[in-house]
């Protein structure tokens, strides 16, 4: 064949196409038990981040059934499905399912004899999804923990989200004012320490800020009938 010509070109590019379609999807397909299993134990590591359990990816497998003792799937109406397990439920897809038919999961952790409750968090950021973990003392109300991630906000600013400073911040705040919820935002310009429902802002993500405020209300108000009737 003319490798001059235009049948010949048509024809590597095709056999290139196809060559290198087929590796990428040979590798994807050969890691993806890997990759699955590392996003499991990030999972577990962000977790018990938030009670504390500083770990390593590969010990949070091994040490997250010793402080991890309940994985609950919830229903709206504070009541638990037992069909459901609740750390395979994705809340990325869960959220776009009505109130009524969601599941809302909930990890009763215990470290040196004290009881602590960890409730997933997924959102919308200023770019795209923000996501993370939040911790509460047996008060039900107290934070001891947070961790969050983001898959696309600005660096340096909105990205900050997931600096141990900035998640810092919410421990010793309180979500309940009373016996009204009232959430813990994020507040452009700072906020006295007095204020256990507010923590500082992001210098130049207030828009990321912002989505973390409205995430943590979101998902924390559903989950008030189960410490109600807990």
């Amino acid at each position: 064949m003319n490798r001059n010509s235009n049948a010949y070109t048509f024809i590597f590019a095709i056999v290139l196409v196809v060559v290198v379609a087929s590796l990428l999807a040979f590798v994807s397909e050969s890691t993806k038990e890997r990759r699955a299993n590392n996003v499991k134990l990030e999972k577990m590591q962000n977790i018990l981040s938030t009670i504390g359990v500083d770990a390593s990816r590969e010990e949070a497998g091994k040490v997250f059934s010793t402080y991890i003792k309940q994985k609950l799937s919830l229903k709206a109406d504070g009541t638990v499905d037992q069909n459901v397990e609740a750390f395979e439920i994705n809340l990325k897809h869960e959220i776009k399912k009505p109130v009524e038919k969601q599941r809302f999961p909930i990890y009763v952790a215990e470290k040196e004899g004290k009881k602590f409750y960890v409730i997933p968090l997924h959102g919308a950021g200023l770019w795209d999804a923000i996501w993370g973990y939040m911790a509460f003392a047996d008060d039900e109300n107290t934070i001891v923990g947070a961790s969050f991630d983001h898959k696309g906000e600005t660096p340096g600013l909105g990205a900050e989200i997931n600096q141990s400073w900035f998640e810092e911040r919410f421990i010793g705040d309180q979500i309940m004012k009373g016996s009204e919820f009232v959430s813990v935002k994020v507040i452009k310009g700072g906020t006295p320490e007095s204020n256990k429902h507010g923590v500082d802002g992001l210098s130049g993500g207030t828009i990321t800020a912002d989505g973390v405020s409205a995430m943590i209300e979101e998902r924390l108000k559903h989950y008030l009938v189960y410490f109600k009737n807990n």
